[in-house]
């Protein structure tokens, strides 16, 4: 059986991601004794919940059309299914390297990249008719996130 998500499916879940994200950074922070490291770890745990709010916004906007079922689902299996898949797949549950500020941003990299490939397989599961659209702002936010992160990597090359 398939199953076209909407995009009060693709945003609940982004949600999760933005609060395992924050999570994430703030873990980070904990691990540095570099003032400035930290602040900057900080501040994208900040930018995170951020984006949760800007998310959580965007689905209080959503038709009901971009929020109907499109099976019959009772026990909201799928949301669940979506839900367990974020938690293993980006930022959480992940075992974060804070050996150096450099492993971290390396580690933080690859987990914003999965959450852009998530979205992207997302997207091709959500109808236009359900929000598909909506879901190239997400897109945007992570890989707005890979450009700030990379130009930081770029800071403690060897």
């Amino acid at each position: 059986m398939s199953y076209d998500f909407n995009a009060d499916d693709v945003l609940e879940i982004a949600e999760q991601l933005e609060r395992n994200g924050g999570k994430f950074y703030r873990t980070a922070a904990e691990s540095t004794t570099d003032p400035a490291n930290k602040k900057f770890l900080l501040e994208l745990a900040a930018m995170e919940d951020q984006h949760e709010e800007t998310f959580k916004a965007i689905r209080a906007e959503l038709s009901a059309r971009e929020k109907a079922s499109t099976v019959f689902d009772p026990n909201g299996e799928a949301a669940l299914y979506l839900r367990a898949l974020a938690d293993t797949r980006v930022f959480y549950e992940k075992e974060i390297d804070v050996s150096s500020m450099k492993a971290i941003l390396k580690s933080a990299i690859t987990a914003e990249k999965d959450s852009i490939v998530f979205y992207l397989g997302m997207k091709e599961a959500v109808a236009e008719s359900l929000g598909k659209g909506r879901l190239d702002h997400i897109i945007k936010e992570e890989m707005g996130h890979i450009k700030l992160l990379s130009s930081k990597l770029v800071q403690y090359k060897e």
